[in-house]
């Protein structure tokens, strides 16, 4: 009778365990073909305006929710959507983004608030060996077809945390109209698949 019990108390104590036992997430690969990063700088007479290559990213997703992912941006890769060589060559520099040093930028996910499509993701983002904590709105969707995508249409980064400093007020008084803001903007879609 003891040994019945016993055996019952058991199956009660792992059919309980169980319940808690939280599910693993998945992981998706994004498809860095499918995806897009577009980045805008302002300065005070104009702006200019590009693109810059994803290399290679993943995201976790447990059930329809992303919980985490890792990115890594080429930065060897940014253009001028004008096609201008010599802006081109001076974001790869060292007062700018020096991609002989630094070819890769990284953003690694902490956490991602809310509910529904609609969140605010948070992770660090490392631009020259720095890494800042940064936060955004995004539209994220897990899809039924195994393939999620996320859409961020204004991340505001200040350059001036990662020690790009050229053309900046907050450190150059006198640049008068040469000043380059020290905000630019990205604007990324994602497209992963399990």
């Amino acid at each position: 009778m003891k040994l019945k019990i016993s055996s019952i108390f058991l199956l009660v104590a792992v059919v309980s365990l169980s319940a808690f036992t939280t599910i693993k997430p998945v992981t998706y690969t994004v498809d860095a073909a499918k995806s897009t990063i577009t980045w805008i700088g302002k300065k005070v007479t104009g702006s200019h305006n590009g693109t810059v290559a994803l290399q290679s990213g993943t995201l976790a997703v447990n059930g329809k929710s992303v919980t985490g992912g890792t990115f890594v941006i080429d930065m060897t890769s940014i253009k001028d959507a004008d096609g201008s060589a010599k802006l081109e060559g001076h974001l790869k520099a060292d007062d700018f983004f020096g991609t002989t040093k630094f070819p890769t930028s990284t953003f690694v996910i902490t956490k991602v608030a809310g509910s529904g499509a609609n969140v605010t993701v948070t992770g660090n983002l490392t631009i020259k060996g720095i890494t800042k904590p940064l936060s955004f709105p995004a539209t994220v969707t897990v899809n039924a077809d195994g393939t999620a995508s996320a859409l961020a249409g204004k991340i505001v980064v200040d350059r001036t945390k990662y020690d790009i400093k050229y053309g900046s007020k907050s450190f150059f008084d006198s640049i008068g109209d040469k000043a380059i803001d020290d905000n630019f903007e990205l604007s990324v879609k994602l497209v992963a698949k399990k």
